[in-house]
């Protein structure tokens, strides 16, 4: 039931930034004629017809990057792949078929996901190209696109919305909970799965993930089932001295990709450090519930207060400010278990919805507070509309006289007071604004929804 996610793939200098940009009608991916800017996903909502999906732009297959991280590339357009509902495999219209065309094909044949074929750079309609051939790449007929020119938008769109996932009946019975454990070296990662497994509980199996260093451990605690996400420690990159430990935190930002509830295990013994920052820094970058677990309590009793050393995580990970702390001792098993119920009061709030109308009212009495303006002489905002449209975030867009208007100060009021009578207390929610005009005929379109 969390937005769908479609995927842009394809070799590189095909026009994926070009695509991804017109598609959401702002600039949001760099682009250049130089192959391989785009490294890292980027990530952005996009809407069509009243449905709302994430766009994701990757970095072009094959390429040779100038510094010797082009299995780095490859590794995240696999994630964008493998995470993908739908694939927008993008080719050169003027150039053909290409040898490394046709294996981004056989690769991509292989996901047996509803896949569209776009021939970008047919920039006018007379101009010559090798449309002829593409079907070959077995994808069906190519659709032709300029995205210089912001032609085929909406027809991408439009087959988008027409093979989007629906919510499956087995998706609302008792779902299993990722719940990944990640911090820096000697934080008691290991002590608290130890611990884990000393609780009255049946550990039904243990999987190695998607990578050798991090390992899923399914237990079943009163009944529920969840999926412990095991990772190694992690330590500034300034002394990863070699590919295990670079990769090692690649993989534990996998995994807080791949988890329901983060687990951000931290030293009561020492201070926040650049590692903490960084994955904090990333674990709200994604959304994504967390549990600030201060771990190795029973040393630092006598030196500080729980209410103090939560008030200087606040200071230090302010972008975590919605997440809970809790102080154990993995060591001896204290607290481990109240660690465990609060990941699944974060699991079920992550996956609450709430009716438009109650939302609505909602918001209407938090803008009759003393909002934030947008600037020096203008006008306050006006939010016209808003509906929920997905969980895991909470995902709700808001229809608003001026988009462009919107100001940081003013998200963050209207995310915390949300926080405050919605029941999505500690976890985060994530805002899409739109144009007024975007609510033509909204109330009769239907809402659809899928889980990643």
């Amino acid at each position: 039931m969390a937005m769908p996610i479609v995927a842009i793939v394809g070799r590189p200098n095909v026009g994926k930034s070009s695509l991804l940009n017109m598609l959401v009608g702002r600039r949001v991916s760099i682009v250049e004629p130089t192959a391989g800017v785009t490294r890292d996903r980027v990530q952005v909502a996009c809407e069509h017809e009243g449905f709302y999906f994430d766009l994701v732009d990757t970095g072009g297959y094959g390429i040779v990057d100038r510094d010797d991280l082009s299995a780095e590339v490859e590794r995240q357009i696999a994630v964008a792949v493998r995470e993908a509902s739908l694939i927008v495999f993008v080719v050169d219209g003027r150039e053909g078929v290409t040898p490394l065309d046709r294996e981004v094909a056989d690769w991509l044949r292989g996901r047996k996901c509803p896949t569209l074929l776009v021939a970008n750079k047919i920039d006018a309609p007379d101009m010559p190209n090798e449309l002829g051939e593409l079907p070959r790449l077995g994808f069906g007929e190519p659709l032709p696109v300029s995205a210089l020119h912001r032609r085929g938008g909406p027809q991408i769109k439009s087959w988008i919305v027409a093979h989007l996932p629906t919510a499956s009946a087995d998706s609302e019975r008792s779902p299993v909970m990722n719940l990944a454990i990640v911090g820096r070296r000697n934080a008691g990662k290991s002590s608290f799965i130890n611990a884990l497994a000393g609780q009255e509980r049946t550990i039904v199996s243990e999987i190695p993930g998607t990578t050798r260093d991090a390992i899923d451990v399914r237990f079943e605690l009163h009944g529920q089932q969840f999926i412990a996400i095991d990772t190694a420690g992690l330590r500034k990159k300034s002394r990863v001295n070699d590919d295990i430990e670079y990769y090692g935190f690649q993989r534990a930002e996998q995994s807080v990709r791949r988890a329901d509830v983060v687990v951000l295990m931290m030293d009561a013994t020492r201070d926040v450090g650049r590692v903490d920052k960084r994955l904090a820094r990333y674990i709200a970058d994604h959304y994504k519930p967390c549990i600030q677990v201060v771990n190795k309590w029973d040393l630092a009793k006598g030196r500080t207060s729980t209410e103090a050393f939560g008030q200087y995580l606040l200071e230090m990970l302010p972008m975590l400010d919605y997440a809970p702390v809790a102080f154990t001792s993995a060591i001896d098993g204290r607290n481990i278990q109240s660690v465990v119920d609060l990941a699944g009061s974060l699991f079920k709030q992550a996956r609450c919805r709430v009716s438009t109308g109650r939302l609505n009212r909602v918001v209407n009495t938090i803008m009759s507070e003393n909002v934030p303006r947008p600037g020096k002489g203008q006008r306050p905002f006006k939010v016209l509309y808003a509906t929920q449209v997905a969980v895991c975030p909470p995902t709700l867009v808001l229809f608003v006289d001026d988009p462009a208007r919107i100001v940081p100060g003013f998200e963050r009021f209207l995310v915390h007071r949300l926080r405050d009578m919605l029941p999505f207390a500690e976890v985060p929610i994530r805002l899409v604004f739109r144009a007024r005009h975007a609510m033509r005929g909204l109330p009769n379109r239907p809402e659809r929804t899928t889980e990643r």
